[in-house]
């Protein structure tokens, strides 16, 4: 097919800046449109230095026409912003992929109750898909409008996926313990991800209720058949990026869990995944590991062989956990090789 023009809605941002990384170096893309209000007329590698050379242009107000021209439109903006623009843009025929949380809940009245908001356009909730190529690359192929999963989701929903699709663990006492770094809060100034107040400490947040819990239990409960039972408790933890999901489920004798070889479950599972890794047996993933590649790591355990599994998964949460997964979900959508521009290994140091 011809180069897809693709444009990108709030280029600003940390997702923003890794989705014009990897947009840049994709092979069919060309970048048409980088909106931004407050950056308007700044040339892009003025903001991102890194880009200088490989992006040449420069930020623009939102415009509809502009917008309207591109094959598919990137929603790298904060929630509440995509909802009110959606919709012209499918009508314009543009194919869109938000990576904020505006079309991953497929009910209106529980995104309003954890976003605080009101729905600008429910009735188009129905048709987004939700974004996780492991679980549903055929819906996303046909799909005009893909939510694109959140960090945390993403790593624990691909830990917990082959243990669920078995049956093999009482999927109403799940456990989620993740940690991420505080790229992950995003490029806004704010007192906790100051240098001085959250380097050499780490610290639980949103305990009585994060607001990926219930795109897990949806994502989750889907492949289950029915509601699961989820406590999730995220971290922050002094580094730029990463996510580590330590995920907690207890092997019943009903799905035979308690004679199953759970490393060749996940093994067979993710045989065919480009961009989920299991390692071998005893192995403990890094989130370095992961560092700028658009790759899950997962290891799994039964520790002293009882009826526990415990399953470690990393990402890093501003690809595999956003951008990268986003550019991922457009290869899909467009017929490409589900790997195009997504080659890079990841960074170490």
């Amino acid at each position: 097919m011809s180069t897809i023009k693709a444009g990108i809605v709030g280029g600003t941002g940390y997702t923003g800046v890794e989705l014009l990384r990897l947009l840049a170096a994709h092979p069919e893309v060309e970048l048409a449109a980088i909106t931004s209000r407050s950056e308007a007329g700044t040339p892009v590698a003025d903001l991102f230095p890194n880009l200088r050379g490989h992006v040449d242009l420069a930020f623009s107000e939102p415009d509809g026409k502009l917008l309207g021209d591109c094959d598919v439109v990137f929603f790298a903006t904060p929630n509440g912003i995509a909802m009110t623009q959606v919709a012209e843009l499918l009508d314009a025929g543009v194919r869109v992929i938000d990576l904020a949380a505006d079309f991953r809940l497929q009910d209106a009245g529980v995104w309003q109750q954890w976003y605080g908001l009101e729905h600008a356009c429910p009735e188009i909730l129905a048709e987004a898909v939700y974004g996780l190529p492991e679980v549903n690359r055929e819906a996303i192929a046909a799909a005009r409008l893909v939510a694109n999963p959140g960090c945390y989701p993403t790593a624990t929903q691909l830990g917990f996926l082959p243990l669920i699709e078995a049956g093999l663990v009482d999927d109403q006492r799940l456990v989620a313990d993740c940690k991420s770094g505080v790229s992950g809060a995003g490029r806004k100034a704010a007192q906790a991800t100051l240098l001085a107040e959250c380097a050499e400490s780490m610290k639980a947040y949103g305990v009585a209720g994060h607001r990926h819990l219930p795109e897990i239990r949806q994502g989750l409960s889907r492949v289950a058949g029915h509601a699961v039972g989820l406590t999730f408790v995220p971290h922050l933890t002094p580094m730029i990026r990463g996510i580590h999901a330590t995920l907690y489920a207890h092997l019943t004798d009903l799905g035979h869990g308690l004679d199953m070889d759970l490393q060749a479950l996940y093994e067979t599972r993710y045989a065919a995944e480009p961009f989920v890794d299991v390692l071998p047996a005893g192995s403990h993933p890094e989130t370095r590991s992961v560092r700028g590649a658009n790759t899950c790591r997962i290891a799994v355990y039964r520790p002293q062989d009882g009826d526990m599994v415990v399953v470690l998964s990393v990402i890093d949460n501003l690809v595999k956990g956003a951008s990268g997964q986003a550019v991922q979900n457009m290869n899909i959508m467009f017929g490409l090789d589900e790997t195009a521009g997504l080659a890079a290994i990841a960074l170490v140091p």
